[in-house]
């Protein structure tokens, strides 16, 4: 589809439509993770920044094109129901800006690039590389997506993995506390983060067929689930408790913070205005959460220099 101006048909760049069919953004925001993971693990092994440079740039450009290949697979299965929903009707995909058959290629080649960089970090790094695109393809996107209210909680599975990549990358176990604890975290941030854009954009996902919690069990019984939610995620917080109080503080905080908005909230707002402050306070939460774990992590690495 050309964009239109002063009526004027005006190709659309090709970088935008590429931008568009790895979804770009959903890259950048799961980076931030994948590096709370790795400077995790470098300030809890004590691992020099120096000693780890073609690791870390390897597990920086892994991460992006396994992300990336698994947002084109996306695009390209998905392309049906995005071209009903308002929010995705524009996607290359749907418009015939890109070909199908490039969007597989593209994917392909982006998957196989992306493990094999990870794997040059750890093995481990690759796997779990792997691991998070198949979980994203197979059980979320091709099977669960359609099928289940629960959609959501398999999906999160793989969007959890950038922190363990990163932590992976750096050293080549994932059962110290504190990464499990960011992990669970990042698993359990979704569903709230999901379920108030399904209730803002519910006819759309009626009209697709896709069964959000919101379309097929109501506002009530969504607003009861993310408040289970929520109170996990303020249990699991004491995990970070293991390398600093004061992470675990923050995570507390911020954890209690929107369990309280989700109370209160409900209470005095339309269900419209209550999915868009806790949608917001999702961004929030992520923001403070990690990047907390960035500069507490760099910070303690530089320290000890």
């Amino acid at each position: 589809m050309a964009e239109t101006i002063n009526g004027q048909n005006q190709k659309t760049p090709f970088i935008k439509i590429l931008s568009q069919t790895v979804k770009t953004g959903i890259i950048r925001s799961n980076l931030v993770p994948m590096f709370a993971g790795l400077t995790l693990s470098l300030y809890t092994y004590q691992i020099s920044i120096t000693d780890k440079l073609w690791e870390i740039l390897f597990a920086f450009l892994g991460s992006i094109f396994v992300i990336g290949a698994a947002g084109a697979f996306n695009n390209l299965y998905d392309r049906e129901i995005d071209a009903i929903m308002k929010r995705t009707q524009s996607r290359p995909t749907v418009t015939g800006e890109i070909k199908p058959g490039t969007v597989l290629w593209l994917g392909i080649i982006m998957a196989v690039a992306g493990i094999i960089l990870l794997c040059l970090t750890t093995p481990l790094a690759g796997f779990l590389g792997f691991l998070g695109l198949f979980f994203y393809i197979f059980p979320y996107t091709m099977w669960s997506k359609r099928r289940t209210v629960y959609n959501t909680e398999i999906g999160s599975i793989s969007g959890a993995m950038p922190p363990l990549i990163g932590w992976a990358a750096m050293y080549p176990d994932i059962t110290h506390p504190a990464i499990l604890g960011l992990f669970v975290i990042a698993v359990i941030w979704q569903m709230p983060h999901f379920y108030s854009i399904a209730i803002r954009r519910h006819e759309e996902y009626q009209a697709a067929g896709v069964p959000m919690l919101p379309v097929v069990k109501g506002v009530r019984r969504t607003y009861i689930q993310t408040n289970i939610y929520l109170i996990i995620m303020f249990g699991i917080s004491f995990l970070l408790s293991s390398l600093s109080v004061g992470l675990m503080l923050v995570s507390l905080i911020m954890s209690l913070g929107w369990l309280i908005l989700s109370i209160f909230g409900y209470q005095r707002m339309n269900s419209e205005k209550w999915a868009k402050s806790m949608f917001i306070y999702s961004l929030i939460h992520m923001t403070v959460v990690f990047s907390t774990v960035i500069i507490y992590s760099l910070m303690g690495i530089i320290f000890k220099l």
